[in-house]
């Protein structure tokens, strides 16, 4: 699917999502994740200069420095779309216009390429003017160094700001908006992000598109999360509504022969304006049940069973 505003980023209907990388995988297993995504067609890496710094002993840049030498060891697709973020690592964090340019200098080395496809800004930094950010991003589009921009955890009115800022700076506006997004959490993007998103063409790649797991199935009793890496994560959606949600999700992948993961990924790529969904994968066996949600296409029944058993409380919205 071509993006809108970035039609020659021709991407594939789901991203993997890097997190895990230097995190609950080694470079020998992301390595593994990533021969396989590409050979069943898949192109668009994302990662973060801060992934995965909060693993007791690692500094930051880790998954950008193991994809950095899986780029290195293989003959790179010419369709490859590689994603990071700036923001969060330890020695580059917030979005003066000092620090976008070294860390994407950073980025650039541990990535071992000389153009970031889409980079995006990883959290909004409100102590920094938004428009010495906007300008930043422009020089690193103009010098070569980014292809594109996106945004991740802005809100609605600073990336309208943001756009606004584009236009009156001649820079490039966003073409990606990676929000969070998933059945036991389709507040706010549906009411805020989803309309303005279609309002600007920006292309939509949800990340937590499985909720830190918990939509895969695996977790039915506390018992099964505890120990769990994204422990947190998961406990959060433990309640009645979600375990619903994951019943749902379970039955039908059990009639369609299809994982709880792979239905729960189907029914987010039907989602109007978003283009691919984020995923990540430890193993191949997870991998298979993320490829394979590219492949389904959910009935209008299953999708309105969906839509109706993880419809938003209007009381919190």
């Amino acid at each position: 699917m071509p993006l809108p505003q970035a039609p020659e980023l021709d991407i594939f209907p789901l991203a993997l999502g890097a997190n895990t990388f230097g995190w609950t995988s080694d470079e020998a297993e992301s390595h593994e994740v990533l021969d396989a995504f590409v050979a069943d067609g898949g192109n668009l890496i994302d990662t973060a200069d801060g992934y995965s710094a909060w693993v007791p002993g690692n500094t930051g840049g880790e998954s950008e420095s193991i994809i950095g030498s899986w780029l290195a060891r293989s003959d790179r697709p010419d369709d490859l779309v590689i994603a990071s973020k700036v923001s969060t690592h330890p020695e580059f964090k917030g979005l003066s216009a000092r620090n976008v340019a070294a860390a994407a200098e950073a980025s650039l080395s541990r990535l071992g390429t000389e153009t970031i496809d889409l980079y995006y800004a990883h959290f909004d930094d409100p102590d920094n003017p938004l428009g010495e950010t906007v300008e930043a991003f422009g020089k690193l589009v103009a010098t070569g160094k980014i292809r594109h921009i996106g945004l991740s955890n802005y809100s609605p009115e600073r990336v309208r700001e943001w756009i606004a800022l584009s236009d009156e700076l001649g820079v490039p506006r966003p073409v990606a908006l990676q929000p969070r997004y998933n059945l036991v959490a389709r507040e706010p993007y549906e009411s805020a992000y989803a309309p303005l998103a279609e309002e600007f063409g920006l292309a939509v790649l949800p990340y937590s598109a499985l909720a830190s797991g918990f939509l895969t199935g695996k977790y039915r009793t506390a018992d099964d999360f505890s120990g769990v890496p994204r422990r947190q994560g998961v406990q959060n959606h433990f309640t009645e509504d979600g375990l619903a949600i994951v019943a749902q999700l379970r039955d039908i992948g059990s009639r369609l022969g299809e994982e709880a993961s792979t239905v729960a990924l189907a029914w987010l790529r039907s989602r109007p304006g978003v283009a691919a969904p984020i995923a990540s994968a430890r193993t191949i066996p997870q991998l298979a049940a993320l490829l394979a949600s590219t492949r389904l296409n959910l009935s209008p029944a299953d999708l309105r069973t969906l839509d109706e058993v993880s419809a938003p409380d209007p009381a919190l919205n």
